[in-house]
């Protein structure tokens, strides 16, 4: 059993690793295969350059409008802008980039009873007013085993438990099913932040 417990996670690294090669370069090896080329990998090469002058030509003012354009267009597409958005959103909460409107901060909030909790990220925050007064609330989203589906809960910003992960320690978490989660979690004081006030008016 101590050879299985070393060698699957080995085991199934190198498949992912090799499925990952094998689709990507199958995106110009059918190009090659036509010319007469047969050289495994080159089709992997040619996706990893591709994408990179994809990046260079995106970050210019050219490249920037033509896809702010194509953008435009995909989402006034039914159904495929659904696709588009989610998919968007995902790749820009896990992107390195700081600036970019991504999970804020990993979260624990009381859900569905008291003394459970579930874990999830911050998004954004909303000042609810009321007769009673404002009140700060966090939109908290909890995936479930799949990262880009969970649900949406509105919490008080004072309920809320932040703890010392970083996000790609929380996504990890919640891919690996909870088994990558540490054996300690340390809660930090919640950070002073900027709230979007915003009046939720009743539907007639």
């Amino acid at each position: 059993m101590t050879g299985c417990v070393v060698l699957f996670p080995v085991a199934v690294t190198f498949f992912i690793t090799w499925w990952f090669i094998q689709f990507v370069d199958g995106f110009f090896s059918p190009l090659y295969a036509k010319l007469g080329i047969d050289i495994f990998g080159l089709g992997f090469l040619t996706s990893l350059v591709f994408i990179f002058l994809v990046g260079i030509f995106v970050s210019s003012w050219v490249g920037s409008t033509i896809f702010w354009v194509g953008e435009w267009f995909i989402k006034k597409m039914p159904f495929v802008r659904h696709i588009y958005s989610a998919s968007k959103q995902v790749s820009t909460a896990i992107s390195p980039d700081q600036n970019t409107t991504a999970f804020k901060e990993v979260a624990i909030i009381r859900h569905p009873r008291i003394g459970e909790y579930a874990f999830g990220f911050i998004t954004s925050t909303v000042v609810l007013q009321t007769d009673k007064g404002d009140e700060e609330l966090c939109s908290v989203y909890v995936p479930t085993n799949h990262l880009y589906i969970g649900d949406i809960f509105l919490v008080n910003s004072e309920e809320i438990i932040r703890p010392n992960l970083s996000i790609r320690e929380g996504i990890e978490i919640i891919v690996s099913g909870g088994m990558t989660m540490p054996q300690v979690i340390a809660s930090m004081e919640p950070m002073p932040r900027k709230s979007q006030n915003i009046r939720l008016n009743r539907m007639a």
